[in-house]
Formats: structure tokens, C-alpha cells, sequence
């Protein structure tokens, strides 16, 4: 199975897959519109022993039979200042 991945012109660390290059056809317009002009990135083959960084192959390909596109989204951010105050506690008791 072939996949092009595209990353969001308005979200950053934000991509979409979809099965085919160009094939928005079943990601939601409202979807689109948040995401702005998807910027082509690379067709790439989703074989089971393949790893991805933030994604599993398996959900992935999932996604994509099932809904036709699958949604990246960033990691969380961390909250700094929530560490900081967990870790002034954690000394003062």
C-alpha cells in the first residue's frame, strides 16, 4: 500500500495522509480548511515491518481503509511553568 503525505501550510508539525497523491476526496472540507493548502511532501509505501517516528503503521493503514485519510497531529506542549511548580513542591515536602 502507497500513501502521500502532505504537512499543513497553516499548522506546523501537522500532516495528512491520504492514499493516493492529491486524493482529498474524503477529508472533510472543514478538515481541509483548518489544515490550508497541503504541501506535498512524498508517496510512501506502508509496509507492516516499517516504523514511523510519531505514528504506528498499523493505525495508519487502518485509517486510511477505513476513513480514507489519516490526521497527524504535533505532540502535546510541554507545560514548563506545571514542572517547575510540580518540582518546587515535591522538594519542599
Amino acid at each position: 500500500m502507497l500513501c502521500a503525505v502532505y504537512k499543513s501550510s497553516k499548522k506546523q508539525e501537522t500532516y495528512l495522509y491520504v492514499p493516493g497523491r492529491d486524493d482529498f476526496s474524503k477529508v472533510p472540507k472543514e478538515l481541509l480548511a483548518t489544515f490550508g493548502t497541503p504541501q506535498f511532501l512524498m508517496i510512501m509505501p506502508l509496509k507492516a515491518d516499517r516504523n514511523l517516528a510519531r505514528v504506528d503503521i498499523n493505525k495508519l493503514r487502518s485509517e486510511l481503509k477505513l476513513h480514507g485519510f489519516y490526521l497527524q497531529l504535533p505532540p502535546p506542549t510541554e507545560n514548563l511553568l506545571k514542572q517547575h511548580l510540580k518540582t518546587i513542591n515535591q522538594e519542599n515536602q
